[in-house]
């Protein structure tokens, strides 16, 4: 019986996809704690679309394709903060344009070369495939960001919160709203070749909302929001191999029932307070 239940861990491909979850899963689960408080998962969303022509282009170009995706995603993070800060226009608005026309652009390319380029790969991530290099990359991608993170998430939360107050304390506001954007674009780089750029959302919103509702400081909504990171991901990846089911689709389907749970807590706590008062 255990060895039957112990089988998914004697395949090489399965402890790769452990693996990859288990370096990813911190760096992403931090970033979203930090997009939640903020307001910015529609920002995480749009940017892991419009990375597509920057990795298209990469390719006809003959560089690593996550240069490509870190500066298409960075460039449009950026631009869209200058065109808010430079109009009328909100920025949800200007997010849901610049983001759908990058898309659209990076299927248009894809639909143009000849390749043996996957675009379900690109979009929907391939973890059963990922070898030593993902490993490497995403390692020491989501390392980077999670120390970044780790060393600066007072001045981040503080920028989260107010960003005017964060400036009269002298804080560099703008340094860390773009570098924030920065941290967000390397982050969804890292997890391209595994959970993909459409799946990769829901690591950087699902652990923050999930941890928001349960945890009441943030340094304990950020170790709640890896913890979530992490055992959404080994169950997913667990689950998929008994249902022969793709592993990414999985995990998700894990942290929407997670957040649910979570959600029928955060209510019955709230309904348990109110007959105390």
């Amino acid at each position: 019986m255990m060895a039957e239940l112990l089988l998914p861990f004697q395949f090489a491909f399965m402890q790769n996809a452990f693996f990859i979850i288990a370096l990813i899963a911190p760096a992403a689960a931090m970033l979203s704690s930090f997009l939640v408080l903020k307001g910015w998962s529609l920002m995480g969303d749009a940017t892991s679309h419009a990375v597509l022509p920057g990795v298209v282009l990469a390719y006809m170009a003959g560089i690593p394709l996550i240069v490509g995706a870190f500066a298409a995603g960075l460039l449009c993070a950026v631009g869209t903060g200058l065109i808010k800060d430079n109009s009328r226009i909100k920025q949800d608005t200007i997010m849901g344009v610049v983001f759908s026309g990058m898309f659209g652009l990076g299927i248009v390319l894809y639909t143009r070369i000849e390749s043996d380029l996957h675009l379900d790969h690109i979009l929907f991530g391939n973890m059963l495939g990922v070898g030593p290099e993902d490993l490497w990359t995403a390692g020491l991608i989501s390392g980077a960001v999670a120390l970044i993170l780790a060393a600066k998430w007072r001045d981040f939360l503080a920028h989260s919160f107010d960003p005017v107050q964060a400036k009269v304390m002298g804080l560099r506001t703008g340094l860390l709203h773009y570098g924030l954007l920065a941290v967000l674009s390397a982050t969804i780089v890292a997890m391209l070749s595994s959970v993909g750029i459409i799946l990769s959302v829901a690591y950087l919103i699902a652990p923050g909302a999930i941890a928001f509702l349960l945890a009441r400081r943030f340094e304990t909504m950020m170790l709640t929001a890896i913890a979530t990171a992490w055992g959404s991901g080994g169950i997913g990846i667990y689950a998929s191999f008994w249902l022969d089911a793709a592993p990414a689709p999985t995990i998700v389907l894990v942290m929407i029932t997670m957040f649910i749970a979570a959600l029928a807590l955060r209510r019955m706590r709230e309904r348990a307070n109110a007959k105390k008062v």
